[in-house]
């Protein structure tokens, strides 16, 4: 039994169990709620009739309405507590889905990352149903999402995966943390727009933020009272107040256009950044102890203040702004330059932190990529993190299997590449095994480079670019064979091996859409142009004359092979790696198996 099925399994389970009571108790007190408050409302109503005729019952009609907006409030708030003990129950049942690998089709699978033209995306299963970004994402914010992908899609260098796995190894075990912020993140996912955040934060200052304008404006109104207070009280008549209030009219035209835009702009970036808040507190309240998430707590603050305590000030500022609509003090409001003053104040805070909106929310992407990694970490403690070299072509795996194959499932195999064996030509049939074993090489070097941990007993590997041809269809609609569309593939691959770090290639039946002499040459010298450049690789087939090239590379490459076995014309698999080339195939007895006469 593994670490996973005694350990995450266990705690998620009776944590699952706790929730959905929780949920129960819940809904319970928030049925209570609206039922008492139901019986408050009509007691009320009965108190108020009978109130025409006895002052005692309005009296207590007004008590029991008053206990009837206390029983509101708290049902509310009944409500939001039932709604994050559900999500959390949600939250727990798709971490037993991943762990059951029941969870195709129940998450983001990142289609919109998908890219036809990237070197491996496509043919690792990146994106889409199934695929590993759906099994690792739990990402409620779209830089989370983002952060992720761009991990996947793109290696780091060795200082920065060595950074990401310290902080995902302190991550690992902070489960009430990942269940927080799965609580809270739900209502991050609809309606944000991040990028005309970032561009409201970032624009140009549309008030003028010099300091004598500012006085100026907060000196007009208090001139103005002074004006109204020496009129009533010491009999100076209404001249000079009309004359300040000519200056105060003059001020506020001038400043019309501006303030206004300032007024109209703030209300959408307010409103999403204070759902952000509840996000930000959360994670605020850790203390972290690795350089990144050291980093990324320190990335968040402003002049000394968390995020959360920059918003809510934002936030205080739009209420002052919103209270020019009170119908008491809507007259007032003109007298005390309530808009004008309220606009300089949020100009001053955009100033002040719009340029750090990019940054705060890049932060939280990365916190939310790193726990994700860190929810896979928890899940599978028997993966360990990679070891990371600085230099060189190496690829060394014990035990290497694919993360989206269950254990009791996956069969896993050693793979060496290095500078004195960079070739290894896998043949055998199909379903043996081969493609598998090229798409585990490349799942896990695409983990390990974005600092995750990685389905094997063991890893070292270098810095490397990665390459592959493992899906390859041909196209109606561009008029493109698979010969076509492989060979553009190639050409792509062949070009990443001009330039550093080194490739990784993983080439799977290469070839296959032309004869096999004109398959025969072209892969060999393909495949001798890439270890020329440097490169490192995995190829794969079917056709034994393909593993004659061992012979034409030397040392540096060698054969193996998958084998399979077919009994009362049933066809069995080990998929156990083997040296050498594979010395029979089962194509015909398969066919004779089934009745055709060959």
């Amino acid at each position: 039994m593994t670490g996973e099925a005694t350990g995450a399994r266990a705690c998620y389970e009776d944590r699952l169990a706790a929730r959905r009571a929780t949920v129960v108790a819940r809904r319970a007190r928030a049925q209570l709620l609206s039922n008492a408050r139901l019986a408050l409302f009509t007691l009320a109503v009965a108190l108020a009739i009978l109130g025409s005729r006895d002052a005692l019952f309005g009296w207590s009609a007004g008590l029991v309405g008053l206990a009837f907006l206390g029983l509101v409030l708290a049902h509310d708030s009944a409500r939001r507590q039932v709604l994050r003990a559900e999500r959390a129950a949600a939250w727990y049942e798709r971490a037993l889905d991943r762990l059951d690998y029941a969870f195709v089709g129940r998450g983001d699978n990142g289609e919109r990352f998908a890219d036809p033209e990237h070197p491996y995306a496509t043919h690792l299963d990146l994106f889409g149903e199934g695929s590993l970004f759906e099994f690792l994402s739990m990402a409620h914010t779209a830089a989370g999402a983002e952060t992720l992908a761009h991990w996947l899609l793109g290696p780091a260098a060795p200082e920065e995966i060595r950074a990401r796995q310290a902080a995902v190894a302190e991550l690992r075990p902070m489960l009430d943390l990942r269940e927080d912020l799965a609580t809270l993140g739900p209502d991050l996912r609809e309606g944000l727009q991040p990028d005309a955040l970032v561009e409201w934060g970032a624009g140009p200052p549309l008030l003028d933020p010099t300091r004598a304008i500012r006085l100026v404006a907060l000196a007009l109104p208090c001139t103005t009272v002074a004006a109204a207070a020496l009129g009533l009280f010491a009999g100076a008549g209404i001249l000079p107040l009309l004359g300040v209030l000519a200056l105060q009219g003059s001020f506020a035209l001038w400043r019309r256009r501006a303030v206004s835009q300032v007024v109209r702009d703030v209300d959408r970036p307010a409103a999403e950044l204070a759902r952000f808040v509840g996000l930000f507190e959360r994670i605020e309240r850790e203390h972290f102890e690795s350089a990144r998430m050291v980093d990324l707590r320190v990335a968040l603050e402003t002049e000394g203040l968390l995020p959360s305590a920059q918003v809510a000030r934002l936030g205080r500022l739009v209420t002052l702004l919103d209270s020019r609509k009170n119908q008491l003090f809507v007259l007032l409001t003109p007298f005390l330059l309530w808009s004008t003053q309220l606009a300089f104040a949020l100009e001053a805070w955009r100033a002040r932190c719009g340029p750090r909106l990019q940054r705060w929310i890049q932060a939280v992407g990365e916190f939310e990529a790193l726990s994700n990694l860190a929810s896979y970490a928890y899940e599978h403690p028997d993966d360990p993190f990679p070891e990371i070299v600085s230099d060189g072509r190496r690829f060394e795996a014990e035990g290497l299997g694919h993360p989206l194959l269950a254990e009791s499932v996956c069969v896993r195999n050693d793979v060496r590449l290095a500078a004195d064996l960079s070739l290894q030509v896998i043949s055998g049939s199909n379903m043996s095994g081969k493609s598998t074993l090229l798409r585990s090489v490349g799942t896990g070097v695409v983990m390990a480079l974005a600092g995750a941990p990685v389905r094997t007993g063991r890893l070292c590997l270098a810095p490397l670019s990665l390459g592959a041809s493992l899906r390859i269809e041909d196209s109606l609609l561009d008029g493109k064979s698979r010969f076509y569309a492989e060979i553009t593939c190639l050409k792509r691959i062949v070009g990443l091996a001009e330039s550093a770090p080194p490739l990784l290639f993983l080439l799977d039946e290469i070839l296959q859409g032309t004869n096999s002499h004109d398959r025969r040459i072209g892969a060999t010298e393909l495949v001798k142009g890439l270890i020329e450049r440097g490169a490192i690789g995995l190829i794969t087939t079917h056709d034994l004359a393909l593993t004659e090239m061992v012979d034409a590379l030397g040392s540096t490459a060698s054969n193996a092979h998958f084998e399979d076995q077919l009994t009362d014309g049933q066809m069995s698999f080990d998929y156990r790696l083997r040296p050498g080339v594979i010395t029979r195939g089962n194509a015909l007895a398969l066919m004779r198996a089934i009745g055709l006469e060959v």
